[in-house]
């Protein structure tokens, strides 16, 4: 469970977010292959201070609903392979039903490779994930490793999240990362701009500095609280075609997120 705070920038812009996780890992044989299945859930609430050039009742609040199907084999005995499928409902639901465009599909494959029991306990992921809300009709490359270095530090270096921890003890760390962050929804009633374009479509991307704390209740419980300032923030209204047609928020703000989690394995 997790909640974010943007506060208001310069633009006049500001978002809440409510956001819901489960996934449920089912062990199929003594292989230790399992199948993941899970939902996510995001709510979008937003506000505009400024007047903008349009009707902005259908920019308040948006949805985004991802069914998550997974598959987690031993691929030899160094490595393991995760897929997974991960259709999505993104849109702000004005008309009271699902249409075409709110509908996307994201697909990922990696590889992984971990050591958790070494001296030195490392994680390698590789792989490959399509993502339909990019723009980009090709799989983009996916990357992340984890070493914890010391008793005390471990870094990760990757895409969507490089970081450094410290661990206090077994029940509190901090750490400072560097994260990309947004959303890409749909917008059910095509909104006319004064320059004749159409905007259909709305999304953010964000490049987040930010320091985590997180207390650990037990070995498989937490909460945290974020704290940060983007770096690179745009909010744009998008054509059909994923053009830019208006800029909704171009400066940074403040990122405040927390939230509790469980750790099934």
């Amino acid at each position: 469970m997790e909640y974010l705070n943007i506060p208001e920038n310069d633009t006049g812009v500001k978002t809440q977010r409510y956001k819901g996780v489960i996934n449920l890992p089912i062990k199929l044989n003594e292989k230790k292959d399992y199948l993941i299945t899970g939902v996510e859930y995001n709510r979008f609430d937003r506000d505009y201070a400024a007047d903008l050039p349009f009707d902005k009742s259908e920019l308040i609040r948006f949805h985004v609903i991802d069914l998550n199907v997974g598959y987690i084999t031993k691929w030899n005995e160094n490595w393991n392979l995760v897929t997974i499928l991960t259709p999505r409902l993104a849109s702000n639901f004005v008309t009271g039903g699902i249409v075409t465009g709110d509908f996307f599909m994201n697909a990922t494959a990696t590889f992984w490779k971990e050591r958790a029991n070494a001296d030195k306990p490392y994680r390698i992921v590789l792989g490959l994930t399509y993502n339909s809300t990019t723009g980009l009709p090709v799989p983009l490359p996916l990357v992340s490793y984890y070493r914890r270095f010391d008793p005390n530090w471990s870094y990760t270096l990757g895409i969507p999240k490089s970081s450094l921890t410290y661990y206090v003890n077994k029940k509190h760390s901090f750490q400072a990362a560097m994260l990309f962050d947004g959303y890409f929804i749909n917008l059910q009633n095509d909104i006319l701009l004064d320059d004749g374009q159409v905007a259909s479509k709305m999304s953010l991307t964000a490049l987040l500095g930010t320091v985590i704390y997180q207390y650990n209740i037990s070995d498989r419980m937490s909460v945290f609280a974020m704290f940060g300032q983007s770096f690179y923030q745009e909010g744009i209204l998008r054509n059909d075609d994923e053009g830019k047609v208006f800029i909704l928020n171009d400066e940074s703000s403040l990122y405040i997120r927390t939230g509790f989690k469980i750790g099934l394995f």
